[in-house]
Formats: structure tokens, sequence, C-alpha cells
């Protein structure tokens, strides 16, 4: 009860005690039991108007103090949940972790036939859904034949990222069969030029197979998407909360996990981050039925459209009244900072690039409210956790798209290289990056990241003691007590840490003392 408590302060803060005895926590509480929920669906052009002109939930203020985010623990971190997982930056992930993903391993059996239960016909790409031998359900989808490899890449290389970044996503693969592969499930229909439905043949998925590329081996290459864990409900939206979950008491546009998440989607080029292509499913753990939020559809990531190259104005927004009134004004003569873009010819990349790339600037397809809310720590949340990417983990990952043109996947590596490079320099400007804080010995320690990362540092960082009250949550100073040993005054003590260099930047550190015992139960941070 104590948690679940706990969780409403955060939506609701009242003043009085700061810190109880099992702070700083790591995950929400044990969820409630869901009931019978209800399935809704989004059409893409609802979830287009709705978002560019509707009601997006509570926006920042544009005057007096900001929203802080919400859903987070006494340190700012979000709790692990069914939205968002600790794992690469907080638990070090192995290079065959990192490359395995979410699923250790399970791609589609190939000891038999592939069973398909229906198909997608239309468009520039078609897709399918299967069951393997093994009774697994996956869903298939294609790369478009100007592009081989392109989709599938992205699909299957970002996947790995979201997932070691934290979130639930599917377990995607790369798979390569021949026709003979398929058989057809009794009473598969498909619908004709007229829209009316008929009994599919094997003919009918022949032709489908040919709007597709084929491998120079004469394989079809495909993603084949296992399906999620539970009971799919719909997508989930960036903004309030679904009123039929009694665990959803946050507004989404105020969780960190969903206001960080512009820092990853800028820096993998996930620009059709929207509500539709994310999934609700009920999933039962150890006998409690709760909601899951997965992301899904990764393949218009990494200079990929899916059907087609992206374009050129990824980062930008379909439609802006400023940008519209600044090119009308200008007679169209001030171009928009992404015209200047240059992107080599890779047909198996798409269109990506860094050199022009700004995560302050960049924007999804169209307006998301989560992402327009963040703040510094935000943004620092996020992008500690994209520093901690090393060159070879980058590398690794991509290679799991396993592209036949190596100076195309150079490429790629050399932009999510760079422009990790850039979210770190930007973001970790904002606050003092300092992170990791304990204790050592009887002293309090940390880790600046800016100095981890080749930055130069915070230089000069002075250390100040506080006796902090938890019951009032009010500090006096101690004169005198400066450097990083803890002094004795009380239960509690708070640290602030400052720079001569960042005036305007500082962070609070919290610590306990329990009989002998040192810890650090909370920060705060300001900018």
């Amino acid at each position: 009860m104590r948690r679940f408590v706990f969780l409403l302060l955060l939506v609701s803060p009242v003043p009085g005690q700061r810190f109880l005895a099992d702070d700083p926590l790591q995950s929400e509480p044990r969820p409630r039991p869901v009931g019978e929920l209800l399935t809704r669906k989004f059409s893409d052009y609802y979830d287009l108007f709705s978002n560019q002109f509707g009601e997006r939930g509570k926006e920042q203020p544009k005057s007096g103090p900001p929203i802080p985010s919400q859903a987070i623990n006494t340190m700012g971190e979000p709790l692990e949940s069914g939205w968002w997982q600790r794992r690469h930056y907080y638990k070090r992930m192995s290079i065959e972790e990192l490359t395995n993903g979410p699923g250790h391993r399970t791609p589609p059996a190939t000891d038999g036939k592939w069973t398909v239960l229906a198909v997608k016909a239309e468009g520039v790409t078609p897709g399918f859904t299967m069951i393997d031998s093994a009774k697994r359900r996956y869903f298939v989808k294609f790369d478009p034949m100007t592009n081989p490899e392109m989709a599938t890449a992205a699909d299957s290389i970002s996947a790995r990222f979201f997932y070691a970044l934290g979130y639930w996503v599917p377990d995607n693969y790369i798979v390569f069969f021949k026709a003979e592969q398929l058989e057809l499930k009794e009473g598969v229909e498909l619908a004709d030029a007229t829209g009316k439905r008929r009994k599919m043949t094997r003919e009918d998925l022949v032709k489908i197979l040919k709007k597709v590329p084929l491998t120079k081996d004469g394989l079809y290459r495909a993603t084949a998407s296992l399906a999620v864990e539970g009971k799919p409900i719909g997508p989930p939206r960036y903004f309030g909360t679904r009123t039929d979950d009694p665990n959803d008491i946050v507004p989404h546009e105020h969780r960190r996990d969903l206001r960080g998440l512009h820092v990853f989607c800028a820096w993998l080029d996930h620009d059709d981050s929207r509500a539709i292509n994310n999934l609700d499913t009920v999933v039962t753990t150890d006998g409690v039925p709760a909601v899951r939020h997965y992301l899904l559809d990764f393949g218009s990531t990494l200079g990929s459209g899916t059907e087609r190259p992206n374009s050129p104005r990824s980062g930008a927004y379909y439609f802006s009244w400023k940008n519209s009134a600044r090119q009308l004004f200008t007679l169209g003569l001030a171009p928009p900072y992404w015209a200047f873009a240059n992107f080599p010819n890779y047909p198996a990349i798409g269109r990506i690039e860094w050199k022009v790339f700004d995560p302050e600037k960049w924007v999804p397809e169209y307006p998301n409210v989560a992402f327009l809310n963040r703040l510094p720590d935000d943004e620092f949340w996020a992008a500690k956790q994209v520093m901690a990417f090393t060159d070879e983990e980058i590398k690794s990952i991509v290679g799991v798209g396993q592209y036949t043109d190596q100076k195309g996947a150079d490429w790629l590596i050399e932009c999510l290289r760079e422009r990790r490079n850039k979210i770190g320099k930007i973001y970790f400007s904002k606050v003092l990056p300092l992170d990791r804080f304990r204790i050592e010995g009887a002293s309090l320690a940390w880790d600046d990241l800016s100095k981890e990362h080749g930055m130069g540092g915070v230089a000069d960082i002075k250390v100040s003691w506080s006796r902090f009250d938890n019951k009032a949550s009010a500090k006096t100073a101690l004169p005198g007590s400066t450097g990083n040993a803890v002094p004795d005054g009380g239960e509690y003590m708070a640290a602030d840490l400052t720079s001569a260099a960042r005036p305007k930047q500082a962070v609070t550190v919290y610590v306990r003392r329990n009989g002998g015992a040192l810890s650090v139960v909370g920060l705060d941070r300001t900018w």
C-alpha cells in the first residue's frame, strides 16, 4: 500500500516528509488486476488531426514553474513498469545481449512449413501473418522493390536499440526463405480489385511475392516479428491516462520515459513515432493481469520510410503555422534547416545524415505533447543512455541488419555515432552532467559523464553540506562543511554541488545515515 500511495504523491505532491524508509524505489508497486478492458483503434487521419489541431493533454505553461516529470523515484529515475525497464545504462548488457534483443534467439523455425493465416496485399510492400512449425505467430514484412534491405534492417536494428534503452518491443528477426516454405491455411481470404473478398489461392500468393525483391540467391528477405505477449487492446496515447486501467494514474505527457523518448527517436530518426505505431496488451504476471505498453513498427527509422527512402524533410512537422508563415512572408527564400542536409546514395539505408542533424530542432511528423513537455532533466536522463552505447556496440547492433553494402552500413554507423555525440554535447550542457551518486567509504562520490565521454568534464565542483529535516523537508546549512566527506549532522544530510563555470546549474544530493551505514536516497537538479 505504501508504494501505491507513493505514486499518488508523484501525481499530486504534498508538503511534509520527503523520504520514506524504502526510498529510492526501483519499480512500481505490484499492479492491481485489470478487468475486461475495451479495445480501441485510431486511424492515421484521426491520430494526425487530433495531435496537430486537437486537444493534446496538459502542456507546459508559458509562464511560471514548469510541470516536472512524474512516475519517477527520489533519484529522478523512472520506475520499472509496464512502460519501461532498467537495461543497458543501468545493467551493462553484453554484445550478445544487445544483438539478441528481447527474444533470446527465437526466430521462426525452419524445420517445417510456415502457414499463412492472413495477408496484406495492398500498398507498395505486402505482408502476411503466419505461424511456424512451433505454432508461434509472426508478422512478416518486406522491403520495397526500389530499396532491398532498407526497411527490414531498420526494423530489426531499431528494435534492439529501443529494447536496450528500456522499452518493451517486439522480437524482430531478418529471415530468408523460398516460396515453397509457405502454405496457405484453409479459408484464407483476399479482397479483389473491387473490394469483394474471395478464397485466396496459391497463385495469389505467388503474385504477391512478385512485389518484393529477391536476393542474389533467389531468396525472399523479410522481417519476421514475433507476436508480442498478451491480449491486444489497442494503442496508448501520448497524453492523458487510460481510464479503464486502474494502474494508469500518471498523465502520459508527464512521464519521463515518454518525454525522454523524444531524444531516442531523434537519435534513430524515428519520425513515425506516433500512437498508432504502439500497442497496449494485457499480460498476466504472477497471476495478476496488467497492461504492458509496446513500441512497434520501426520500419520508418534509420533513413527508411518503410515503403520508400525517408523524406529529406525528416525531422520536421508535416505542417506548422510558424513555418508556414515564415515561408509565406519570406516568399520561400528562407529554407528550413533540413533543406541543407546531404544524403549519400545508399539504397539499403535510405536517407539519414548527421551533419545538419540537431536534436533540439528534430521533431516527429506531427506534434507529440510528451515530447514537447520535456525539460532539461528529461533530456539528460535520455542523453546519458544514448551516450552509454560505445562505437563497438553500435557497430554490432547495426550488424544485425545484415547489409550486403558495407559502405552503406559504415555510413549508418557513422551517423549513429555522430548523432549520439551531438546529443551528449547538447544535453550534457543543460544540467550538471553528474550521475551514479554513491557512498565510497564515508564520502560522496559520483561520475562526471561529460568527462567520461571525452567532453572535458565540469571544472571545480564545490560541495556544501546542510542538515536535512526529512519531516519538514527543510535544509539548515552547516557552515564550513565542504568537500566530499559526509559530516556528522543527523539522520539526513544534503550536499549542494555547484560549479563556478556553470552558475545556474546545481545538483542537491540527499544522504541518509542508518546506524553506521550511509546511502544516497535522492537528488534534485536545477538549471
